[in-house]
């Protein structure tokens, strides 16, 4: 099996490439668009800044490229949020597979920090896909809930391509699904032994 990673301006790709090494996978990094085309699975992972990612992006044609993808796709944190249509983030264009927005986080407490950081509980609404049979925890039992690694100060709020729910300061999407293309917002790649199970999932699919 192949697997690509797209290469763009973004941070903590590192990561991901490590966490597949660990399950046996040896992906390549690349943004030739012949390679991301010919892969059997496409991972769009990162931490950034929205516009300058998207520039980029479009700099290098990939926008088009990824949009172009009948694989399947898994975007992580910022890949998740530029699937989707528009961010707040430097009130930016994305590349809108998901047809919803992505909003900054608006503390509402003292207690609410900003980017927010840490483990949160995340609640599968679609027991397949990257959470088939729940096996978030991999014990093969479905799950209602298990806790991933989050880093983020913009969130997608819940939508008809929802398939997993987190809290911080208000519901929101901490999974989308559509077609071929899956994305977190938190980092499975960071996750210990559930994140692992995600991304078994999503090399199964």
């Amino acid at each position: 099996m192949s697997v690509a990673i797209v290469k763009y301006n973004a941070g903590n790709i590192r990561s991901v490439v490590n966490a597949l090494r660990r399950l046996g996978v040896e992906p390549v990094l690349t943004d030739d668009a012949d390679e991301l085309r010919k892969a059997d699975k496409v991972l769009f992972p990162g931490q950034g800044e929205a516009r300058t990612a998207m520039s980029y992006l479009r700099e290098h044609h990939l926008d088009e490229v990824i949009k172009g993808l009948t694989q399947p796709v898994l975007g992580i944190c910022i890949g998740q949020q530029l699937l989707c249509k528009h961010s707040e983030e430097g009130d930016t264009d994305c590349l809108g597979i998901f047809d919803t927005d992505v909003y900054r986080f608006r503390p509402t407490r003292h207690e609410d920090k900003v980017p927010a950081m840490g483990w949160q509980e995340v609640r599968p609404t679609e027991h397949s896909g990257i959470f088939l049979n729940g096996k978030g925890s991999g014990s093969g039992k479905p799950k209602e809930s298990d806790y991933f690694y989050f880093v983020h100060s913009f969130y997608v709020p819940l939508c008809k391509w929802t398939i997993a729910e987190a809290d911080y300061i208000l519901p929101y999407s901490a999974a989308l699904h559509k077609d071929n293309f899956w994305s977190t917002q938190f980092h499975p790649e960071k996750s210990g032994e559930a994140g692992e199970q995600l991304l078994k999932n999503f090399l199964a699919l």
